[in-house]
């Protein structure tokens, strides 16, 4: 049994930190299957185009196949990934340009409503390399697919258990910047 004065804080906040990216992912692609996402409703569709905002419009087009479908599988893939200890490092580095591109079309199309979103995907991405930076001697044998990717550290069941609420701790954490921002507006 793990005493508290041994549990290895900075490995386990970083699994929980990879179950916060694959959760966040796997939703969101899933959402993206199953029409959750993107679109635009029959008043926005009835409007004439110079009436519609940037954001309502960007939605309108990322409704289209194949795209929001590739974007779908490809958040889930990345989730998959994320979540196995043999192929986190994959995962993490697949997801990067995931992050990177939300956040570009947040920040094109959202308006003001970008500032949180760029909160949170800067702390997705930062989370992101944080992982691949605790992995990082096993960075070659991941790229080049010949060797197993072991976990460096077990955890006791309750650790495992615990993983949501750890997650959703992490989660609560990259919202402080924007709270504070807004707090002080």
């Amino acid at each position: 049994m793990t005493t508290i004065s041994k549990f290895p804080l900075k490995e386990y906040l970083l699994l929980s930190a990879r179950v916060l990216l694959a959760w966040t992912l796997y939703r969101y692609g899933w959402a993206k299957l199953t029409d959750g996402q993107f679109g635009v409703d029959d008043k926005t569709m009835n409007m004439a185009l110079k009436e519609i905002d940037l954001f309502r419009l960007s939605w309108y087009l990322a409704d289209h196949q194949p795209f929001k479908a590739f974007i779908g599988v490809s958040q889930i893939l990345c989730a998959i990934l994320l979540s196995l200890n043999r192929t986190a490092i994959i995962g993490a580095f697949m997801s990067i340009p995931i992050w990177l591109n939300i956040l570009v079309w947040d920040l094109t199309f959202m308006g003001n409503m970008a500032v949180a979103f760029t909160f949170r995907l800067s702390y997705y991405l930062i989370l992101t390399g944080l992982i691949i930076y605790q992995q990082k001697d096993k960075l070659i044998p991941a790229v080049i697919l010949t060797t197993q990717v072991q976990q460096t550290v077990k955890f006791p069941i309750w650790a495992y258990m615990a993983l949501p609420v750890t997650a959703i701790g992490i989660e609560i954490a990259g919202a402080l910047p924007n709270a504070v921002l807004n707090y002080f507006r």
